[in-house]
């Protein structure tokens, strides 16, 4: 009888699995289950994901499973059908994508179940101890005390540690007698949500509400479009909790750490169940414990940034995506997945809810509205009463300015501090001057690696990149010319919070940028400090604007609205707007009216226009309008070749010679279903040192696109120059450059 062969993927950059033969004592191993492998002079981790019945390797050269890591998938079955599809719709090696599923602490040999928090509790043996102990025994009492108080469920570790000097030999000595006994509970690394009543729901609200509510046992994609400021959690939270009522779990993401804990903390008062969050933030164990609670269906409710769309859940019964217009849900390198277009399909799969909520949705979601795909839900007014903030366009060629402000912004900023009222300075720049130019010669400070100028840091009196991270000392003289005519030049969030201590003496600012920011719970303090009103003016880039909920603030002043208006970008109109819209929805949120002032050198284009109007409809309308006559998504599926190297000329020649092999495959075609465009340098040519080049293919036709890129790339793999660069595909690309 012939030994079983498994298909097994491997973290390569291959597009193939690799068969094994399982011995006898392995032949049970089912599909999702990790394994170690030979793979010529070492061993790796791999997972199972299929049979063979014929093996592509010869019998005499079949090589067997070393090992079966897992007694039960640690993969479920559902979620691995999920992988094989996200890895053929962006045509990515299998096992890669399986790597990026997993946690870091399983991409070895590590048990499935991590190491959980310790709680310990009272045997009887220590009840009946407690009472003859010696009053001497100060410790050994305060601890079997402290225990006994908190009845059969015992405490956790970190509860006991700060009652004795030395809680380590304290607690080896109460267990050594069998006084108290130590267990792991993942429950004590899980938040607890308690049932609260929330706030009244409006009638738009109680509307979506029973809209969901209707759908939760079955796959709807809905659309929550909601003005900012219109109580979208509220409504993630009814319909979350009605499905943790009913026995089912939910996953809720978020676009940035940022939000993670403020939305853990409305969870937590009125959800009821348990909570677990993953991102990045977390070490790898608390994230592996996050995985697992999530698995074992421990944590009824899940709460992540993009990586979290492939955790495991048990009883799975909805799916949430929190401002699903935003950019950070698209992976960038490696795996280049979309995190929301992802969950979209997953909910499909499980046939459970999908709810995308936004005050500006995407494009491709608004088109989706239009062909029936997705159910939109409108929140049109802002709960509790409040009234949207107005808008005021400053123009920049009629007003003087000082330091990027105008007098009108100084003047409001004035009148908010008297008032006591909170304000935020939007400018899109972190840094002090985006450039440092010489007055004689027009020499600009210009990063070696990259094709982009250094930004000046006053803080660190460093130049540095912020594409490639390369820093050095600002010039005393300019290089090219000799002259001492060297001058910073334009506003970064360092120069305005400077600007602003000046002109407002004894103001009280935070600076909230990733220059400025630590980790997630430095940032999430900084946030507290705002919404408990000892921070004046909140001076920031783009983390400003993600969703937060700041009572106090009535004025919301933008600086550089013009940076985003001409682009090669297609879609920077869009962004634009969105991200104007976001921040302006902080002003105004609580009973006092808000202010929006945009300064502008183009008052009269017509975004600002339909901005100024809060009419994102007609926005939506005229910027799709533009995408069909130009052919762009949501009408037209992309995908882009990338190439990069330290040879200037090689990403281009591969880009080059790939659209040749490309158009050869075409060539039998009676249509033009598939159309590649010209190889190009990629906008930004150099970046950290390496150059790049790229060829955009496009297609109405899905199904036509992604037959052509599976056969195309494995001509490309087959490409002797091919090896000479570092080349990848992203479907679906939201950044062009």
């Amino acid at each position: 009888m012939r030994n079983r062969v498994v298909q097994v993927a491997l973290p390569l950059p291959a597009r193939r699995t690799f068969d094994y033969q399982l011995r006898r004592e392995h032949r049970a191993v089912r599909e999702g289950s990790r394994v170690r492998v030979p793979l010529q002079q070492r061993e790796m981790t791999g997972m199972v994901i299929g049979s063979a019945t014929i093996s592509r390797v010869p019998q005499r050269k079949l090589k067997s499973v070393s090992a079966v890591l897992d007694t039960e998938p640690s993969i479920p079955s559902g979620l691995l059908k999920f992988l094989k599809w996200a890895a053929d719709y962006y045509h990515h090696p299998i096992g890669e994508v399986i790597r990026a599923a997993l946690p870091t602490a399983m991409r070895s040999t590590r048990s499935m179940q991590p190491r959980l928090p310790t709680r310990y509790s009272l045997t009887s043996a220590g009840r009946a101890a407690l009472r003859s102990l010696s009053k001497q025994a100060i410790a050994q009492r305060r601890v079997l005390g402290a225990l006994e108080e908190a009845g059969d469920g015992g405490l956790p570790l970190d509860a006991l540690t700060h009652l004795v000097a030395r809680p380590a030999s304290t607690l080896k000595l109460l267990r050594d007698h069998g006084w108290i006994e130590m267990y792991q509970n993942a429950e004590d690394f899980l938040l607890t949500a308690a049932k609260k009543a929330g706030p009244a729901l409006n009638q738009s609200q109680r509307r979506a509400v029973r809209g969901i509510g209707a759908a939760l046992s079955r796959y709807v994609p809905f659309l929550l479009q909601g003005v900012t400021g219109s109580g979208k959690t509220e409504i993630y939270l009814k319909a979350a909790a009605s499905v943790v009522a009913n026995g089912r779990q939910a996953l809720v993401l978020v676009p940035e750490i940022a939000l993670t804990p403020q939305l853990l903390a409305r969870f937590q008062e009125g959800l009821g169940g348990t909570l677990a969050a993953i991102h990045s933030g977390l070490t790898d164990r608390e994230r592996h414990i996050a995985w697992w609670a999530a698995r074992q269906g421990l944590a009824d409710v899940v709460v992540g940034t993009r990586s979290a769309v492939f955790t495991p859940l048990a009883r799975p019964g909805l799916y949430i995506v929190d401002e699903e217009h935003d950019a950070s849900y698209k992976q960038q390198d490696g795996f280049r997945y979309h995190a929301r277009d992802l969950i979209v399909k997953r909910a499909h799969q499980d046939g459970v809810p999908v709810i995308l909520g936004s005050a500006t949705p995407s494009l491709e979601s608004m088109e989706n509205v239009r062909r029936g795909r997705y159910r939109q839900l409108l929140l049109k007014q802002r709960a509790r009463g409040a009234a949207m903030p107005k808008f005021q366009l400053l123009d920049l060629g009629r007003l003087p300015v000082t330091s990027g402000m105008t007098p009108p912004v100084l003047a409001a900023l004035r009148l908010r501090l008297d008032r006591g009222e909170q304000s935020i300075v939007y400018v899109n720049r972190r840094g002090f001057a985006p450039v440092v130019l010489c007055s004689t010669c027009r020499w600009q400070a210009r990063c070696d690696r990259c094709d982009v100028h250094l930004t000046l840091h006053r803080r660190s009196e460093r130049l540095r990149c912020h594409h490639c991270g390369a820093s050095r000392d600002p010039p005393e003289q300019c290089p090219n010319c000799g002259q001492s005519t060297l001058h910073p030049v334009g506003e970064g969030t360092q120069r305005i919070e400077d600007t602003l201590q000046k002109a407002l003496p004894g103001v009280r600012i935070l600076r909230l940028d990733s220059d400025n920011t630590g980790n997630a719970a430095g940032l999430a303090a900084d946030l507290a400090r705002v919404r408990q009103g000892t921070i004046d003016v909140l001076v920031g880039t783009q983390l400003v604007a993600k969703g937060h909920d700041f009572p106090a603030v009535t004025l919301v002043c933008i600086l550089n609205a013009d940076s985003g208006l001409y682009s090669v970008d297609f879609r920077a109109a869009e962004r634009l707007y969105q991200q104007l819209t976001q921040v302006a929805g902080r002003a105004g949120r609580a009973d006092r009216p808000g202010q929006v002032l945009v300064q502008t050198r183009y008052p009269e284009n017509v975004s600002f226009s339909r901005l100024v109007r809060h009419d994102f409809s007609g926005f939506v309308k005229a910027e799709l309008d533009q995408r069909r006559l130009a052919r762009c998504p949501p009408f037209v599926r992309f995908a882009l070749l990338r190439a990069e190297s330290l040879r200037p000329a090689a990403p281009l020649e591969f880009v080059s010679l790939a659209a040749r092999v490309g158009h050869r495959r075409l060539a039998g075609q009676a249509s033009q279903a598939v159309r590649l465009m010209d190889p190009v340098p990629s906008p930004m040519e150099r970046r950290a040192g390496r150059y790049r080049a790229q060829l955009l293919v496009t297609s109405r036709a899905h199904t036509l696109l992604h037959r052509f890129l599976g056969d195309w790339l494995c001509d490309l793999e087959g490409l002797k120059r091919g090896r000479s660069v570092r080349w990848s595909l992203d479907v679906d690309p939201i950044e062009m450059y």
